[in-house]
């Protein structure tokens, strides 16, 4: 009887240790305030950026028309994150990300007035999108370093392996009801357009209610000399420089996003509902594999786990490239998000750690550099490269040097492959 009881309770604490760890939401009720805003307005977010790509595609029919959505906003990134990330360390951050999401709101509103118009052209589309990176440019780093502030060293990883649950349940359902509402005669796009405006109000409400998270640095304004500071603490990492590199890797050679339109014209049939599946499958992989994401917190080596799940992205890209049935893409496509969701959590986990309170604005600004800027350029590649080939040649060829990149990275920075994670540490002040 007892050795019974002992084998529930073992067979108890296993799952609890497989499933999402939810102490972050339980500790603080900030936090989870946050978790919540932000999971409907990424919700809504989704719905517009399936609509954008699928408005310039309907107006084109061009790959590379896709793709150049990537660099319109690929050049405000690079412009103004890293000195956004530099505003983060001298100024309040909680008002700071206020302002941004007034004004990504308002941005959305002028897709819907667009869409609702009707008009026929892709440069509004293009300059709208060029002004939804530069907000975001400064809004993410800014809204990064809040997870933080609010939970203790010992729950970071639980934490973000949190957020990317709510990615993922949003990346799962967002593409594929977007797929439905563009589908219905009666809704279309401009429906997708206006739910991601009153969205907004979530993540605004969710932000103003944050206790103040004032700049822990000496800085007395932002500018190329404060950047420059955040760039040589970055290139005096081997952590930070493997970290980065492996999700370029990732996200300029594995991530064909710019081809879904014409894969699923040419090999299943163009249906808008088709194609929200592509990238629904891919959060119904990242959503089991954030789920059961208890184990991340305990994985002593975060560096070496993060480039395995780099070359299982990249291998399972190249299947979906010239995978002949539905189903089997489907599936590629899932294990191709379930590798992602550890990418993006060892990495976080990675970068939060180990960066300094008064840094940690220029670094996760870097960071988002790197998040944001990667999959923009790697849709330019994507697509340049299909206009010259095929989109199934483009979507395989980076697949394959995507794993290619996980071990020369491996083998170049061998101090990122060694990499140990820290112990639990004592909750911070704020919060």
């Amino acid at each position: 009887m007892v050795l019974r009881e002992r084998e529930e309770a073992g067979t108890v604490l296993a799952g609890q240790r497989l499933l999402a760890d939810l102490t972050p939401l339980r500790e603080s009720a900030a936090y989870r305030r946050l978790w919540a805003g932000t999971t409907v307005s990424s919700a809504g977010s989704a719905l517009a950026a399936f609509a954008l790509v699928l408005q310039v595609y309907q107006l084109t029919r061009s790959s590379f028309a896709v793709g150049a959505l990537g660099l319109a906003s690929m050049l405000p990134t690079l412009l103004i994150g890293l000195l956004g990330g530099s505003l983060a360390d001298l100024v309040d951050r909680r008002r700071l990300v206020l302002i941004t999401s007034g004004g990504l709101a308002a941005v959305s509103a002028g897709l819907t007035a667009v869409a609702w118009a009707g008009l026929r052209q892709v440069w509004p589309l293009y300059a709208l999108a060029a002004v939804s990176a530069a907000l975001n440019a400064v809004d993410r780093p800014a809204r990064a370093t809040f997870t933080a502030s609010l939970l203790r060293p010992g729950q970071l990883a639980a934490g973000l392996a949190l957020e990317r649950l709510s990615n993922q349940i949003v990346l799962t359902t967002g593409p594929a009801i977007a797929g439905v509402i563009a589908a219905a005669p009666a809704l279309g796009l401009r429906a997708c357009y206006l739910l991601d405006t009153a969205s907004f109000a979530a993540a605004l409400y969710a932000v103003a209610r944050l206790p103040a998270i004032r700049p822990e640095s000496g800085l007395t304004r932002p500018g190329a000399r404060a950047v420059a500071e955040g760039m040589r603490f970055i290139r005096r990492s081997p952590l930070l420089a493997g970290a980065f590199l492996a999700d370029l890797n990732a996200t300029v050679f594995g991530l064909p996003v710019a081809l879904f339109p014409a894969i699923n014209a040419a090999r299943f049939g163009g249906s808008p509902a088709t194609l929200g599946l592509f990238t629904a499958a891919i959060g119904v992989g990242g959503l089991a594999s954030a789920a059961c994401s208890g184990p991340v917190g305990s994985v002593a080596r975060p560096g070496r786990a993060m480039l395995a799940a780099v070359a299982v992205w990249g291998a399972a890209f190249a299947g979906f490239a010239v995978a002949p049935a539905l189903w089997l893409a489907l599936a590629l496509l899932a294990a191709a998000g379930a590798a992602d969701t550890f990418t993006v959590v060892f990495r976080g986990a990675i970068v939060a750690t180990i960066t300094p309170g008064p840094l940690r604005g220029r670094v996760l600004a870097a960071d988002y550099v790197v998040g944001a800027g990667g999959p923009q350029l790697g849709n330019v590649e994507a697509g340049a490269l299909a206009s010259l080939t095929s989109p199934a040649i483009s979507a395989l060829a980076g697949g394959l040097i995507t794993v290619a990149g996980a071990v020369v990275i491996g083998l170049a920075l061998p101090a990122f492959a060694r990499y140990r994670g820290p112990a639990a540490g004592p909750a911070p002040a704020a919060g």
